[in-house]
């Protein structure tokens, strides 16, 4: 080993490093990724030094620079509130921009599902005939649909739909790791049970009523639950196709990217359950809660697409900040 040409390639690294160490209590957030950076680079340049080099000189320089490293990386993390900062600001936009495409798929196609179900409903009375007894409709379309959106107190319903809609949203990303056959499961189902709803509303002339209980809430929870599902799909094509990766680390990495999607919309996931429990069933304007639902699914929109591009442009993709370290460790 050229222990000289090993210096010159390395020592204005291990000199950034000291610099930061001696620093790392005034660190900003990006010189904490890179004081972490370089200390796992170090220790890796350290092992290299001792397998290949008796230089007693350059293996106590770098002992003493990754025990100090490791050192500052233990006192030099983030506050918790950078972290959370970063995570809404760039974090889950990014992975949520990235799926853009994946989830208006979904979205186009899953709505022209539910609209070809619907309107297959509302010309063929034996349809409807097959689905419930006239009683049983008459039901559903006069009390049931509306008042399920009333029966129980606002906070205890909003509740129940946040929890049921996480889950529905959770097994629909976690389970495209089945190659996303369970994806496709679930965004087809709940396209069909919006479908036979919709077409059995409208075709008892209930179609305004339909859609001014559905709009407030459906447009942000059904944006999420399509959002999810392109997750769980991305995971299934990426155990299918992984690139010019290695199936292993495509898949680690995207995996990484997809918790953030599921974190992410447990708040998204929210803001529809609370919209759902307060608005739907108890503003009784209907323009004013089908607005609050527009503005919900515009912000919402709105936020991917201007700090999900940004956060994209500047190289965020969405992973989890925190990664295994893959490198030795030293000393």
């Amino acid at each position: 080993m050229d222990v000289d040409a090993y210096v010159a390639a390395h020592n204005d690294e291990w000199q950034r490093l000291e610099r930061l160490i001696n620093n790392s209590r005034k660190l900003t957030g990006a010189e904490v990724d890179e004081l972490v950076e370089l200390y796992q680079r170090t220790a890796t340049h350290l092992s290299v030094v001792r397998s290949g080099s008796p230089d007693p000189l350059l293996v106590g320089r770098l002992t003493s620079l990754v025990a100090r490293g490791r050192a500052a990386v233990a006192g030099a993390q983030a506050p918790m509130w950078r972290d959370f900062s970063r995570f809404f600001s760039a974090s889950f936009p990014a992975a949520a921009y990235r799926l853009r495409w994946w989830w208006i798929g979904n979205a186009l196609l899953g709505n022209l599902l539910a609209f070809a179900l619907a309107v297959w409903i509302v010309k063929n009375p034996e349809v409807q005939a097959s689905i419930a007894t006239p009683s049983q409709i008459r039901d559903i379309v006069d009390k049931d649909f509306a008042n399920y959106y009333t029966e129980h107190s606002a906070a205890s319903f909003a509740f129940k739909v946040w929890i049921n809609n996480a889950w529905v949203s959770a097994v629909a990303l976690i389970f495209g790791i089945l190659l996303g056959i369970p994806t496709i499961i679930v965004l087809v189902m709940n396209q069909l049970n919006l479908g036979v709803m919709a077409g059995l509303m409208i075709a008892n002339g209930k179609g305004d009523v339909f859609f001014g209980l559905i709009l407030p809430h459906g447009l942000l929870e059904l944006t999420a639950v399509y959002l999810a599902c392109a997750a769980g799909l991305k995971i299934g094509w990426t155990i299918v196709d992984p690139g010019r990766r290695p199936r292993a680390q495509a898949l680690a990495e995207e995996g990484r990217a997809m918790m953030s999607i599921a974190l992410g919309l447990i708040v998204v996931l929210l803001v529809s359950g609370l919209i759902e429990g307060f608005v739907t069933g108890w503003v009784h304007t209907t323009w004013l809660r089908i607005g609050i639902g527009v503005v919900a699914e515009v912000t919402f929109l709105a936020y991917v697409i201007v700090l999900g591009r940004r956060a994209v442009r500047e190289g965020e993709t969405g992973e989890s900040p925190e990664r295994p370290d893959v490198v030795p460790t030293a000393g």
